[in-house]
């Protein structure tokens, strides 16, 4: 028996659209700063392979991690979320 490896998942919008198999997507968290205690918005990009859906830039989209796809690709696109 064969144990699944848990995969991170998370969820951004698409920025910009960079090949027909290539998407850039910005996540953003929201962060208490520890001595202002002010919330602050951290954000992080990722380079996400896109195979077979269609997006357009500022659609949110779910994405994992994954095997290394190329030098800076590691995650992929799971699912387009509606209506968020």
């Amino acid at each position: 028996m064969t144990q699944s490896k848990k995969r991170p998942t998370l969820v951004g919008k698409v920025e910009k659209i960079s090949d027909s198999s290539t998407v850039n997507v910005r996540v953003s968290n929201r962060r208490i700063h520890p001595t202002y205690k002010k919330v602050v918005v951290v954000s992080k990009k990722y380079l996400v392979h896109n195979s077979k859906l269609t997006l357009a830039v500022g659609d949110e989209v779910k994405i994992q991690s994954t095997r290394p796809i190329s030098k800076r690709k590691n995650w992929v696109v799971l699912e387009k979320l509606e209506g968020k």
